[in-house]
Order: C-alpha cells, then structure tokens, then sequence
C-alpha cells in the first residue's frame, strides 16, 4: 500500500464516493478507495467514468480507530461518505486525529456536526488540520450565497435557502431517521431556536410559478457555523427537493415520528430508528441527468438599510457533492487552510475558490440584487 496517493475516498463504493473518486481523477489526485468490501469497491470502480487513466488504489479496511489510522498515516486528505455520521463518523474522525491529516465530509447531522465543533475543534486546530464536514451540494453552495451576502458589512440577518431537483440516493435516505431525532434550529438573535417539527414552509424559488415546498431538514448547518459570528446575528436556513409529492411525504413521515417515537425514553428512541434505518432496502439511483436535475440556492441578506439577495443556479447536485469535495481535498493538498480546526470547506479553502471550481465543471448562473 503506497502513502504517495495523498487522498483516501473512504465508503468509495456508495454513488457520493463515486462521484468524489471521478472528481479526484479531474484533478489528478492519486487516491486510495476504501470501504469494508472488496468486492464492491471494485465493482463501483469499475464504473467511475475514465477510471482507467486514474492512479488509485483499492483498499478494504475495517470501521476501527486503529484500522483507518494505519490506512490514513502518511496522507493528507480523508473525504468521508460514510454515514450515518452519528453512528459512523467519530471513528474516522478519530483515525484522521490520530493520522494527522485533514478531513471532510457529508454530513449534515446537526448532532454530529455540533459533537465535532465542541470535541474535535480544538484538537485539530492544534494540529494546523481542517475539520470540515457537510463539504456537500445541500451546505456549500448555499454558503457561498451567504458568504457573497455578506460582503456587503451591514447584513446582518440571512436567510437561505437550498431546491434541487435530485433522486435522493440510499446513505441520504437513511439520514433523515437520524435527522428526526434532534431538534431543528435556527440562529435568533445569537441563540439557537427550534423550529416547530414537521412542518414544511413555501418559498419561491427562480425558475418554478408555484412556490416550493421547503423544510428546516434539521436546521442545517448554517445556524451553528454563524453563531457568535462578529456581525451576523439571526440565520434561517431551509433546504428541500423540487417533487413536492416527495416533500409532502417527509414532512408526513417525521408527523410519524414525533406521535409514534420522540416520547420514547432515549435509548429506545435510538433502537427503534436504527432499525428503521437498517431496514430500508440498499439502492443505487440512476447517474444524474444534466438537463433534468437542477440547483437553486438562495441567500437573502438584510441589514438596516435594505440588503442584498444572490441566487445561485446550476444542474447536477450530488455531482456538485463530487466537485465540492475533490476541489476542497486539492486545494488542501497544495496551501494551507484558510482557517484550521472546525469550519466550512468555505472557510478553510474560500468559498470564491469553490464557486470558481463549480463553474468549472458545471453551467452556473450567479445573480446579485440589492434591495
């Protein structure tokens, strides 16, 4: 097993891991696959397209702090797609720690990421080592929006919002149940608030003449990354997929929840959605379609004398989870981070590098109004 292939993709096998692997190949990052089975990490290999001109390797490893330290020693870069994160994610976290390299990922898991900024924030600023996760379509672009909103110094308030037209793929699928279980929060004059459970909001969204039906998806990870921002105070953040029929149903299923096992006592909870999440039947959704599924991510910024709205508009989402992570891991390899410990692939890389890597790969229309 060689260390001069700098990035480990670890849960290479899944479609997200695919599409980092194709990434990483675009930019000519030598790269190790890993997962726990062999066979399926050769069989997903097999079908990342121009993978035959990719120097990679294929490594099977088992989900154990001493396991993946070993495989991650003498690296840089670990992106994990492994989820869901509150059950799988402080292992690889701790391997990276140990390893000394930088690590991103995913998620969106408002426990997880909160047990990272809290546990794991200091330990790798320590090190001069990022700690980025939700380096993902349904956090990064939104993010730019905001970032771009808050040039101007007077915003103060955001409010942001992320629609795409997308098959949810089976690791996403299985987050939700997580998702459930913790409360929905947005950030209200430097505090944390819930949002009222199962409950979906109309927002209108460039391109559609009927409002779309958007959900706090547990609050996303905005609120907890702008708390005690110097300037910015209040943040909503509201994320959801363009199949209203598909949105209805979620918010139906968390209805579900909160009758049938929020007022569970807490070890219940956890045991009864681990096996509803282990329950649902493995698949793999069809590759995206460029003209079909589309982005569109909001951000609207508002200060004392008016604001600012950007409108980010582009196609492919999960492929932009591939963009996301292989532009983040290269830009890693060759400077520092911006910024070390916990923080946003936008922080640690700059988000004006990330936008410039979607346009890239991808059509993207960028629209700024002041209002």
């Amino acid at each position: 097993m060689s260390a001069n292939r700098p990035v480990v993709v670890y849960g290479a096998s899944g479609y997200t891991g695919r599409l980092v692997c194709e990434f990483l190949r675009q930019y000519q990052i030598p790269f190790v696959a890993a997962g726990r089975d062999i066979q399926r990490l050769e069989e997903a290999m097999r079908q990342v397209p121009g993978i035959e001109s990719a120097d990679y390797e294929i490594v099977a490893v088992q989900h154990t702090a001493e396991e993946l330290t070993a495989l991650f020693s003498g690296r840089q870069v670990v992106c994990n797609i492994v989820g869901p994160f509150e059950r799988f994610g402080e292992t690889v976290v701790q391997a990276a720690l140990a390893a000394g390299i930088h690590y991103i990922d995913t998620t969106g898991e408002p426990a997880f990421v909160e047990l990272l900024k809290e546990k794991y924030g200091a330990p790798f600023r320590e090190k001069s080592l990022t700690l980025a996760p939700c380096t993902a379509y349904m956090y990064t672009p939104a993010e730019i929006a905001a970032r771009i909103c808050i040039e101007e110094e007077d915003v103060d308030s955001l409010e942001v919002v992320t629609a795409g037209t997308f098959v949810p793929t089976f690791a996403s699928t299985q987050s939700i149940y997580s998702l459930f279980s913790h409360d929905a929060r947005y950030l209200k004059n430097n505090e944390l608030i819930p949002w009222p459970p199962a409950k979906g909001y109309d927002v209108s969204v460039p391109g559609f003449a009927t409002t779309q039906l958007m959900h706090p998806w547990a609050g996303g990870n905005l609120p907890l990354v702008f708390k005690d921002h110097p300037t910015v105070h209040s943040l909503k953040q509201l994320s959801g997929n363009t199949d209203r029929e598909l949105m209805e149903g979620l918010i139906a299923m968390q209805a579900q929840f909160e009758k049938d096992v929020r007022s569970l006592p807490r070890e219940e909870q956890r045991s009864a959605l681990e096996k509803i999440v282990d329950a649902i039947e493995p698949f793999m959704p069809p590759r995206e379609l460029t003209l079909i599924h589309r982005s569109c991510d909001i951000a609207t910024g508002t200060g004392s004398a008016g604001g600012k709205k950007v409108v980010i508009q582009s196609t492919s989402p999960y492929t932009q989870t591939g963009i996301f992570q292989a532009a983040t891991a290269n830009k890693l390899l060759t400077d520092k981070p911006h910024k070390a410990g916990f923080c946003t692939a936008c922080e640690a890389v700059g988000f004006r590098y990330l936008l410039s890597q979607q346009k890239a790969f991808l059509p993207v229309k960028l629209s700024i109004s002041d209002f």
